[in-house]
Parts: C-alpha cells; sequence; structure tokens
C-alpha cells in the first residue's frame, strides 16, 4: 500500500458508489433476472443460490481471494501474505491510486461476487445446494482469484505481449464463468423434460425488472472501473449504456423478423448480451465503436443462444455461455479493431496479445473447473434425485413455495 498519492474524496465517493451498484447486480438483479426464466416451482432454489453466494464469495475474498488476486507474490499469483486482510489499514492507499485500500477491495469483492454467481444460471433447476457452495469457494480461490491477478494484479498477463487489456471483465469475469458454466451442464446433464416446458420462464416481467437491475448497476460495473471519478469513467458509463441500447434493438429485430413477435425476454437478454460484450472494451472504446460492439454483440450471442439451446440441444439452462462467455470474449477479441481514434476511442490493444489471453483463460478455466466438479461428483454428489427435480427445489430442497394460495 503505498503512499505516493493524495487520496481523493471524490475519487473515494464514486467508487464506493460503484461498489453499491456492483452488488446491487447481484443482490437483487442477477437473482431475480434468473429467478424469472425458471419454472414457478424452482423459483427460490435460485434465489437462494444466487444470495448464498454473494456471502460465501465474501468470505472467501476476504481470507484469500484478494490476497491471491492483488498481493504481488510474483506473476502467477498473489501469495498469502494479506490473509484475513491482515495488512489492510484505515488510511492506506491501494498502489498507484487515490483510493483507499479497503475501497478498491470492497469493489473487487463485489466482482468476485457476481462472477460465480453468473454460473448459477447454467445449472438451475437440477442442482444441489451444498456443491455449489463449495465449488463457488474452491472456484474462487484457484479459477478467478489467479486470473484475476493475471490481468489486473500485475500478474504476467499484464505484461505478455504489450499487456491483455480487459478493462472490466471480459475475461475474469465472463469468459471465466461462462466456459466454468458450460463444463458444469456437460458434468450435470439436461433437466428433464428439457427443452419444451423446461425452457418457458415463468415470470417474464421479473426477467425484465432483473435486467433494468443489471443494466444501471452495470454503470458501477465499467464505470468504477476507471477507478476515478473523471472523463475516462463518464465515457466508459457512455459506451456502456450505448450497446447495452444497441444490442437491446438488435435482439428484438431479429426475433420481430424471425418469429413475428419480439418478447420481453428476448429484449432483456439482448441487453444482457451487448452489457457483456461491451465490458472489456469500455475503456479504449467511443461511441462510434460502442454502437459496432453492441450491434455485433447482439447478433452474435443471439445466434450463439440458437447454436447451443436449440441446435445443438446443451441445456445451458439461462444461456450463461452463449451471452456472458461469447460476449465476453468477442468483446476481448473484437477490441483491438474497435479502439480505432476514428472511432473516438483510444487505439489501445493488440489482437494476437489479446487472443493468448483469451485462450489461456478459457483453458485455465475448463481444466480447474473440471477437476472441482468432478471431485464434488465423485463424492457428494451434483445434482438431485428425479423425485427431487419433479417436486421443484423450492419445496424438496428449502422447504418454501414462492406462491401459496
Amino acid at each position: 500500500m503505498a503512499q505516493d498519492s493524495a487520496m481523493s474524496s471524490g475519487d473515494t465517493a464514486w467508487i464506493l458508489t460503484a461498489t453499491a451498484l456492483v452488488l446491487f447486480m447481484s443482490l437483487p438483479g442477477l437473482a431475480l433476472f434468473y429467478g424469472g426464466l425458471v419454472r414457478a416451482k424452482n423459483y427460490l432454489s435460485v434465489l437462494m443460490k444466487v444470495y448464498a453466494i454473494a456471502a460465501v464469495a465474501s468470505i472467501v475474498w476476504v481470507i484469500a481471494g484478494y490476497s491471491i488476486a492483488f498481493g504481488d507474490a510474483n506473476g502467477i499469483w498473489g501469495g498469502l501474505d494479506n490473509l484475513f486482510l491482515k495488512n489492510l489499514t484505515v488510511d492506506g492507499l491501494r498502489d498507484g491510486l487515490t483510493i483507499p485500500e479497503n475501497t478498491f477491495l470492497a469493489f473487487q469483492m463485489t466482482f468476485a461476487i457476481i462472477t460465480p454467481a453468473l454460473i448459477v444460471g447454467a445449472f438451475v433447476e437440477r442442482v444441489k445446494f451444498l456443491p455449489v457452495l463449495i465449488f463457488t469457494a474452491l472456484w474462487l480461490l484457484v479459477v478467478y482469484s489467479p486470473v484475476a491477478h493475471w490481468i489486473w494484479g500485475g500478474g504476467w498477463l499484464s505484461t505478455y505481449g504489450g499487456g491483455v487489456f480487459d478493462f472490466a471483465g471480459g475475461l475474469v469475469v465472463h469468459a471465466t464463468a461462462g466456459i466454468s458454466a458450460l463444463v458444469y451442464v456437460f458434468m450435470l446433464g439436461a433437466r428433464k423434460g428439457f427443452p419444451t416446458e423446461a425452457a418457458i420462464p415463468h415470470r417474464p416481467g421479473i426477467v425484465m425488472i432483473g435486467a433494468s437491475m443489471l443494466w444501471v448497476g452495470w454503470f458501477g460495473f465499467n464505470g468504477g472501473s476507471q477507478l476515478a471519478a473523471d472523463g475516462g469513467a463518464g465515457m466508459a458509463l457512455l459506451v456502456t449504456h450505448i450497446s447495452a441500447s444497441v444490442a437491446t434493438l438488435v435482439w428484438v429485430g431479429i426475433e420481430a423478423m424471425t418469429n413475428k413477435k419480439p418478447t420481453l425476454v428476448g429484449a432483456a437478454t439482448g441487453t444482457i448480451a451487448g452489457l457483456a460484450t461491451v465490458t472489456p472494451a469500455a475503456g479504449v472504446i467511443g461511441p462510434g465503436g460502442a454502437l459496432l460492439i453492441g450491434l455485433a454483440g447482439g447478433l452474435v450471442c443471439y445466434f450463439a443462444v440458437h447454436l447451443i439451446r436449440v441446435k445443438l440441444k446443451v441445456d445451458d439452462s439461462l444461456d450463461v455461455f452463449a451471452v456472458h462467455g461469447v460476449g465476453g470474449i468477442l468483446g476481448i477479441l473484437i477490441l483491438p479493431f474497435l479502439s480505432s481514434t476514428a472511432l473516438g476511442g483510444t487505439g489501445d490493444g493488440i489482437f494476437m496479445t489479446q487472443l493468448v489471453g483469451t485462450l489461456v483463460v478459457i483453458g485455465w478455466s475448463a481444466l480447474v473447473s473440471f477437476i472441482i466438479l468432478l471431485g464434488l461428483k465423485l463424492t457428494i454428489g451434483l445434482r438431485v434425485t428425479e423425485e427431487q427435480e419433479f417436486e421443484g427445489l423450492d419445496v424438496s430442497l428449502h422447504g418454501e413455495s414462492a406462491y401459496n394460495s
């Protein structure tokens, strides 16, 4: 914790606000977005998983996650010198920044919360509760925190080939979650009744409300990643909104042309696709680049959903890989082309460096997630019984019902 910069009350106030916005994305934004997409008998089980993950991730982050991600042991991992935040002080500044270490830590904690929570969308309606919590704890320590260190914590990918550029989490958040979600799906198998009855959202209105909360919260997610209250934060917020708007309209337009009836769920999904795609590039693109990245995100993620769920019949239940994984990776790879100064960007990003970083993160996330899940499957098991799945997880796992008549 260096003291070579003076603390800025304006920067600190903004990051404190952004921290609240990013937590708001998970609680209740993501929980409602996912909850409305499942059947009524599994609604509370989705809320419960997201809620519990928020608590587990927070404690793991305090114990060791932050130390691994933002310590300075070596280029592979940050080390364990700051276990239980033993080096944290009230007034110490984060190295090179104008905000306190505790504020930076809390902001990054909200990213560590939402990333494993995104994976919930892949295994809804058929997974046990305890394995989700154990997976979350282990995954944060051996997948998320090391990747965060490699790219954001001064690790080897931050210097490789000029540095992998990932402004707010195309790789660190969306690729790790999306790839791990896909592994989870293959380890679990499809839901009973997929792809007919299992694919019908029970509360489209709740889906839209959750997506709206995510849209608003994303201003903190991307705007806060500037780590200062300045023009860069303002531009990140602006391009985030532009991309989300374009992708929403793209999704609605495709549905109108193919199905003759644009849906609210489709519009909300398009919004999230636009947000995920712009996330890694929000710090380097301008309005022109945002229009194009929103167009690309809407188109590519729409057809990824159609390919994975409809054509290949892979039960990535709420399209975690197709929207978050594909969107985040797409944003990483097209970033160097859309950051052109002619489009109002900064000109940053090298394609081959971005590609190498993407392949490394995909490989690491897939391999380690498979090992964790295999261990859980062989010991305590991952999937509920057929009887529990038929009854619904709200009652069979939690003894509650969302809709009591």
